[in-house]
Order: C-alpha cells, then sequence, then structure tokens
C-alpha cells in the first residue's frame, strides 16, 4: 500500500517511548531512579492522586526497572502504554 507506515513490533531491545500512570503521589525528584522519566500528578479533585510517569525508555529491560522501582513503592500500577504504536 503506496503511502502507508508499516509497523514492526516491539523487540526487547528496541527503544520506546512509554507513559506509565500510578495511583500515589511522586514529586519530580524521582525521575532519575525512574529512568528519566518525566514524572507529573494528574489533577484529582475528590479521586485517589494519580502520577504519570513520561519518557524515553532504552528497552525493555529498563522498562522492568522502572516497575519494579515502583512495585518498591507500593505504587498501584493503574496502566503502562507504549506511545510509539501509534
Amino acid at each position: 500500500m503506496a503511502g502507508s507506515t508499516s509497523w514492526k513490533g516491539l523487540k526487547l531491545e528496541t527503544p520506546s517511548t512509554y507513559r506509565i500512570r500510578v495511583q500515589g503521589r511522586l514529586d519530580s525528584t524521582w525521575s532519575t531512579r525512574l529512568g528519566g522519566m518525566a514524572v507529573t500528578a494528574e489533577p484529582s479533585a475528590d479521586k485517589p492522586a494519580v502520577t504519570v510517569l513520561a519518557g524515553h525508555l532504552a528497552d525493555q529491560a529498563a522498562l522492568s526497572g522502572v516497575l519494579n522501582t515502583l512495585y518498591d513503592l507500593h505504587l498501584p500500577l493503574l496502566s503502562v502504554e507504549n506511545l510509539d504504536e501509534r
């Protein structure tokens, strides 16, 4: 098909951009420990606090490291999204 892009999928060593949402509050000082991802709080009036991490990670091992850190901090995962899939 002319003009269409072909997404070839991910491999374990493929760098990708991710958005991760967790329940709980982290501040930007955690960015370095979380692979350099940007750390922002979602505004919430009467809902539990939500933190959004967004950024480029070198590979799936780096993603695993970020997720393990969040687990160690007892922050429940709400979503993990690969932004390069679009």
